[in-house]
Order: C-alpha cells, then sequence, then structure tokens
C-alpha cells in the first residue's frame, strides 16, 4: 500500500468513526426519550432521576463527535460527498444533544409531578403528551434510519410529520389552557403538562432539521428553509 492509499484508507475509517459516534448518540437519544415518557407513565421517579443522570454521557458523546469533525477538517481537508458528511453530521450532532436536553427535561418534569406533596395528576392532563410521544418518537427513529441508509424518501416523510406534531401541540395546548381554567387546582399538573408537551414538539423540529440533513448529504439539496410538502421530488431525482 503506497502513502496515498493508505491516506484515503485513514480518512475513510475515521469518517466511519464518526458516523459511528452520531449513531451512538442517536440511539442514545431515542432510548433517553423512551425511558423518560416510561417513567412519567408509571410514576418511576427512580427511572427519571436515572434519566436525568445519563444525561451527561450524550454531553461526552456531543463533544467527541465535534473533536472528530475538527480533526477530519483541519488534517485531511474534505471536499465534495466527504465534506457534506462531515457538515452534515456536525449539524445533527447539534440537533442530537438538544434531544437529549429534551429527554433530561420530560424526566425532571416526571420527577416534580410525582414528588410533589398534592395528588398525582388527573389522566387526562397527560394524555395529550402521551398520543404526542407517539409521533414523537417514531420521527426521531425514522429518521436516524433514513441517516443510516441515506433514505431521502423516508426523511422526506420525517420532515412533513412535523406539520402533524404541530398540529397535535397546538390542540393539546388549547384543552390544558380549558383545563386549568375548569380549575383551578389543576394549575401545577398543567404547566409541568405544557412543558412535556412543548418538549415533544421541539424534538419534532430537531428531527425535522435532522431529515433535511440528510436530504443535504444525499443530494446536495439544502431544504431547510423550504416546506417539506412543496419539494420537487423530480429535482431530488427520486
Amino acid at each position: 500500500m503506497n502513502q496515498e492509499e493508505h491516506t484515503f484508507k485513514r480518512f475513510d475509517q475515521e469518517l466511519a468513526a464518526l458516523n459511528n459516534t452520531v449513531m451512538r448518540m442517536g440511539g442514545m437519544v431515542e432510548d433517553q426519550i423512551a425511558k423518560a415518557m416510561a417513567s412519567l407513565r408509571d410514576a418511576d421517579i427512580e427511572g427519571a432521576r436515572s434519566i436525568v443522570a445519563r444525561d451527561h454521557v450524550v454531553n461526552f458523546l456531543d463533544v467527541q463527535a465535534d473533536e472528530q469533525i475538527m480533526n477530519l477538517l483541519a488534517l485531511r481537508q474534505p471536499m465534495g460527498k466527504d465534506l457534506r458528511m462531515i457538515l452534515s453530521l456536525g449539524k445533527t450532532v447539534t440537533d442530537l444533544e438538544r434531544i437529549g436536553d429534551e429527554a433530561e427535561r420530560i424526566a425532571r418534569m416526571a420527577i416534580d409531578i410525582y414528588s410533589a406533596s398534592s395528588a398525582p395528576p388527573s389522566p387526562r392532563l397527560l394524555k395529550d403528551a402521551y398520543r404526542m410521544s407517539s409521533l414523537a418518537t417514531r420521527m426521531l427513529h425514522d429518521v436516524l434510519d433514513a441517516l443510516a441508509r441515506l433514505d431521502v424518501d423516508k426523511a422526506l416523510e420525517v420532515a412533513c410529520c412535523d406539520a402533524e406534531l404541530d398540529s397535535e401541540f397546538q390542540s393539546a395546548l388549547r384543552r390544558l389552557s380549558t383545563y386549568i381554567m375548569e380549575d383551578s387546582r389543576n394549575v401545577g399538573h398543567a404547566i409541568n403538562a405544557i412543558f412535556i408537551i412543548k418538549s415533544l414538539e421541539r424534538i419534532g423540529d430537531h428531527s425535522k432539521n435532522i431529515a433535511e440533513y440528510v436530504i443535504f448529504l444525499a443530494k446536495g439539496k439544502d431544504v431547510r428553509h423550504v416546506s417539506p410538502e412543496s419539494i420537487d421530488s423530480q429535482e431530488l431525482d427520486l
């Protein structure tokens, strides 16, 4: 193997290592969200505390990925699709770290709700959160799959789902506001529920962002400021 071949092989290995870090981070935040919602559903305070305690691992992977990216840019001077991959994964890492923050926030809300001296919340106060979590977690799962496979079709599907999640959020917000007006004793739990559904709505936003990075990586098209419904599939060669 000559020096040039050795350099290319090393570059490929470093790209693969970065990709592995990002996918590991994605799997971890997906697990954090599922466990945060489970702790909320099951009134599991200890489970919620373990989620808060694990957030530092997500942060560690965030820092590790940034270091890998800086080394690749500084030492390898990538171009073309390799550069797109590094830039896209770098942006993905930022969104994954923020999704991890939202999972931690939901866990903290669960701790607040069930550590309070007041009675536990009425099931109807959290009904919307459970429904929204199903869509938000599916979006994240699908976009991570799209990233792993560079599946532009699936990335577009995820981007389109964000409007549905936004609509669910607005409807849930109206219902929770009504509950507060009906009975002032609901205020504390309702406010926590509002924070939870807002976190789920943000998780959808971050998943949509990652979907846009997948499209950029696979097709070289920047669709960040274009509504998913208006993206021309023929232009993307689908």
